[in-house]
């Protein structure tokens, strides 16, 4: 099995410990490691680093060096500008379509934590069993939900078509992406919905046929670069920017995709209240990080990574309080997705260094 990490985006929900120059995935944060050194060990240990491949921009080459130096150079796949997901995966696709890959391939992601990591390496090897079995179809892996995250995307479920390996393999019923609270709530308490972790495994010409069906126009430009990689330059930055989810993935019928429903303590810390969540037990619990005193908090994070300051606290519900040296940001959980507002008015008042 092939295996392709994609490690560009920016992260800017994380901001300001994700900047434009060193997104989340490279922020070294846990144990001194970096999601996307993590997610690499977890793989290199299942299939061996030479089926590992990294999809980036070209601006993380160093990064990406630095933090997986053993990685093969010519399994590193470099976008010359961001263009989303859709454009992204059909690159890499393609380009392990002209090597000849016919085995399974698992897409994954760089800025994920996973708590169990034998239960994600036999979800993974499930998969591949599956799309060897028939690799004209995604296997799509699911977390059972903790919580009613109305955060991340949720995949509804069928009945169960069968148990490989103590992984229950069910029908796949669609997608709600992002739901309202009430919905989300009905979700998580009817059990026909799981967490969408966005892993999947799926073969090569599978997923080149889907974008010969649904995205023909961007088909036809991502085999002009494959035939001619001088064109690459000039080629990517004019494809469409959509993610794959958009592009490909909700279009796909019920009878093209099972799911497995997994436990292995997977979250997506997209935001900065959501690593908050992903790294404690108990929501009302808090997390601190460097030098910090607090009094009387409650369900807050304090992130301070500089050295020379000590960060103080009292009486704070619902925060989160990040110094990185250069910056401080304070903001109720409440307000975490208006981030992206802020920043726009960062660069409006001429502070684009900071981004």
């Amino acid at each position: 099995m092939k295996v392709i990490i994609f490690a560009g985006g920016h992260g800017l929900r994380m901001w300001p410990i994700s900047r434009k120059n060193s997104p989340k995935q490279f922020e070294q944060m846990f144990n001194g490691k970096s999601t996307l050194q993590l997610m690499v060990e977890r793989v290199e240990s299942l299939v061996g680093l030479e089926n590992v491949y990294i999809s980036t921009n070209n601006k993380f080459k160093e990064i990406i060096r630095e933090q997986i130096p053993a990685l093969p150079a010519e399994n590193i796949i470099y976008e010359p500008a961001k263009r989303d997901l859709a454009p992204a995966v059909g690159l890499s696709m393609m380009k392990l379509h002209e090597m000849g890959v016919d085995e399974p391939v698992a897409i994954l992601w760089s800025d994920h934590l996973i708590k169990d990591n034998p239960e994600f390496q036999k979800a993974m090897q499930v998969g591949e069993k599956l799309i060897i079995e028939n690799p004209n179809r995604f296997v799509f892996t699911g977390e059972i939900p903790r919580f009613a995250n109305n955060n991340i995307g949720w995949i509804n479920i069928g009945e169960v078509e069968k148990n490989l390996d103590g992984i229950d393999v069910y029908s796949f019923e669609g997608w709600t992406y992002r739901p309202a609270i009430d919905l989300c709530n009905r979700l998580f308490e009817s059990g026909k919905a799981i967490w969408n972790t966005g892993y999947f495994i799926t073969s090569v010409k599978f997923v080149i046929e889907r974008y010969r069906e649904h995205m023909p126009e961007m088909t036809q430009k991502l085999e002009q670069i494959i035939e001619n990689p001088d064109l690459m330059e000039d080629i990517y930055p004019t494809l469409e920017s959509i993610s794959f989810d958009d592009g490909i993935v909700v279009k796909t019928n019920k009878d093209q995709a099972v799911v497995l429903k997994v436990d292995m303590g997977w979250s997506d810390p997209g935001s900065l209240y959501a690593l908050k969540e992903a790294l404690v037990s108990n929501t009302d619990d808090n997390f601190v990080k460097g030098r910090a005193i607090t009094l009387d908090n409650k369900d807050s994070m304090i992130y301070n990574q500089n050295d020379a300051q000590l960060v103080t606290t009292i009486g704070l519900d619902g925060f989160v309080v990040v110094n990185t040296g250069d910056t401080i940001l304070v903001c109720h959980k409440d307000r975490i997705q208006d981030i992206k507002e802020l920043l726009k008015k960062v660069e409006e008042e001429g502070y684009e260094e900071y981004l």
